[in-house]
C-alpha cells in the first residue's frame, strides 16, 4: 500500500474547469491523478443523504477514498452542558453522511480550553466521547480527533493522543500546519520533526495507528500568541511547514498515510505535489 493524497473541498480549479457539483468531483480527481477526498461540512450538514450516496457511489467507482469533515459548532469541551452533549446528535449525524459517502473516518474538532484550564476541556472532552460511543453503533468508521492550531483550542498532540487512548474507535488526525502554527513556526524542519510525530503515536496508540494516520497538510499563517490565522498555499515560503521532509520520511519509513490537503483554494494542486513528491522521491 502507498500514501494517497487527495483535496478537503473542491478547489477552484474544479470551478475554473466547469465543475458544479460535489458529485462531479470523484470523477475529476480521478483524472487529475488523486486519490482522495475530503467532504467539508464544517459550516453544517446541509446536502441529503440521497446526495451523500450519489457522491459515494461515483467514489466507488474512480476508486477515490472518503473521508467527513463534521461541522465546526461541535465542542467536546463546551461549557454548557446542554450545548456539548448536542455535539453528540452532530456526530451520530455526521456518521450518518459518511456511512452514506461511503467514508472509513470522520474529522472532529475537540473544541476549546479559552474559558477552563486545560485540565478541565480535556475531562470534559473525554466525558463527551464517552457518552458518544456508548451512544453510536460501531459501523467500522473511525472517529478521528484532530489538533489543532489556535493556541486556546484543545488539541495538542499530546490532548489528542489522551483522548485516542479512550478506545480502539478512536484515531489521531494529525494536521501537521496546525502543530507548526500553534507553537509559531519552526516545528517541522527536518525528517526527524516529523517521525518524533509517528513514534509518539506508534508508542501510545500502536504502530497500525501511526502507519496508516489520517493527517492534514497545509502551509498556515500564524500569530503570536494566538497560533492559526489563516491557510495559505504551497507558494509561501514565510509561514511553512515544508512538505519534502515528511516525503522522505514517508518514503523511507513505508508509511501509507493518507494526507489531505487543507490549501487555500490550491489544495488539489498541492496534493498533487505531494504525491508527485513522494512517487519521485521513492526512485
Amino acid at each position: 500500500m502507498n500514501a494517497i493524497f487527495g483535496p478537503s473541498g473542491n478547489p477552484l480549479e474544479f470551478y475554473e474547469a466547469g465543475g458544479k457539483a460535489t458529485v462531479e468531483m470523484p470523477a475529476w480527481l480521478a483524472q487529475y491523478g488523486l486519490d482522495a477526498y475530503e467532504y467539508s461540512a464544517g459550516k453544517g450538514i446541509h446536502a441529503s443523504l440521497a446526495t451523500f450516496e450519489k457522491i459515494g457511489e461515483q467514489a466507488k467507482q474512480y476508486n477515490i477514498k472518503m473521508s467527513f469533515h463534521t461541522p465546526y459548532y461541535i465542542s467536546l469541551s463546551g461549557v454548557d452542558p446542554e450545548k456539548r452533549l448536542k455535539s453528540i446528535t452532530y456526530i451520530q449525524d455526521s456518521l450518518a453522511a459518511a456511512s452514506a459517502l461511503g467514508a472509513d473516518t470522520i474529522v472532529i474538532h475537540a473544541g476549546s480550553a479559552a474559558k477552563i484550564s486545560r485540565e478541565e476541556a480535556l475531562a470534559l472532552a473525554k466525558d463527551t466521547l464517552r457518552r458518544t460511543l456508548d451512544a453510536v453503533e460501531d459501523t467500522g468508521i473511525h472517529l478521528g480527533i484532530e489538533t489543532m492550531g489556535k493556541v486556546k483550542q484543545l488539541g495538542t498532540l499530546d490532548e489528542v493522543i489522551e483522548l485516542c487512548s479512550l478506545d480502539k474507535r478512536l484515531y489521531p488526525v494529525v494536521d501537521f500546519g496546525h502543530l507548526n502554527a500553534r507553537e509559531f513556526g519552526g516545528v517541522f524542519q527536518t525528517e526527524d520533526d516529523y517521525k518524533r510525530v509517528f513514534d509518539q503515536i506508534g508508542t501510545a496508540l500502536g504502530d497500525e495507528k501511526a502507519r496508516f494516520l489520517h493527517c492534514h497538510f497545509s502551509k498556515i499563517q500564524y500569530t503570536d500568541p494566538g497560533g492559526e490565522k489563516a491557510h495559505l498555499t504551497f507558494e509561501d515560503t514565510v509561514y511553512g511547514p515544508a512538505f519534502e521532509p515528511l516525503g522522505q520520511v514517508i518514503v523511507k519509513e513505508g508509511l501509507c498515510l493518507r494526507i489531505i490537503c487543507e490549501s487555500a483554494g490550491t489544495q488539489a494542486k498541492d496534493a498533487l505535489f505531494m504525491k508527485r513528491y513522494v512517487n519521485e522521491a521513492k526512485n
